[in-house]
């Protein structure tokens, strides 16, 4: 499956451009662990952990209402995702798909999830609502205030130590970098 390929599916399913940008910022930051975590560097598999990020929530809307069947929808849909990315997509979401995550690629998709909203939500909170504005010290600090993003489940974030070896700063600095090279595209 191409990039372009996937594009194609989350457009195809996926109207809120505010989900869309959820999706771009959770493909950058999916790309940029993949490098952080496999050396040699192999750009099929980094292309593979990008479209996971792009289509982890292509599903979204065609779930509202059924969390249990999130990550699972597309796939009644599309059959041409490959079995990897699809099964990525089906556990990042393990507390309703009861699909528990096994391999890096899952765990990553996992947590990147929940971190790429929580930065969102802290540049939302800057006085100029830019990326570039706020650095990994800003987004901790608001990760650790209970009241702030109580949508982000900070326990899925944290699981970055354990499952895939990433100290919790290491992991907001690479994903908050990755995301501020497309901030652009993100309008932030």
């Amino acid at each position: 499956m191409t990039r372009e390929q996937a594009n194609q599916i989350l457009n195809k399913y996926l109207t809120n451009p505010n989900l869309i940008k959820h999706c771009l910022a959770a493909e950058v930051a999916m790309r940029a662990l993949y490098k952080r975590l496999n050396d040699p560097f192999d750009p099929s598999e980094e292309e593979k952990w990008g479209i996971t990020g792009l289509l982890h929530d292509a599903d979204y809307e065609m779930a509202k209402g059924i969390p249990e069947k999130h990550g699972l929808l597309l796939f009644e849909k599309e059959q041409a995702i490959p079995t990897e990315i699809a099964y990525a997509i089906k556990s990042h979401n393990y507390q309703y798909t009861q699909i528990l995550p096994v391999k890096k690629m899952d765990w990553a998709i996992t947590c990147v999830d929940q971190l790429t909203g929580l930065i969102v939500a802290a540049a939302l909170i800057h006085k100029d609502k830019k990326l570039a504005s706020i650095d990994t010290d800003f987004v901790i600090k608001r990760m650790n205030q209970s009241g702030f993003a109580k949508g982000a489940d900070r326990k899925q974030i944290l699981l970055c130590q354990e499952k895939l070896g990433i100290p919790l700063n290491e992991f907001v600095e690479i994903t908050l970098k990755a995301m501020q090279s497309i901030s652009t595209q993100l309008g932030l």
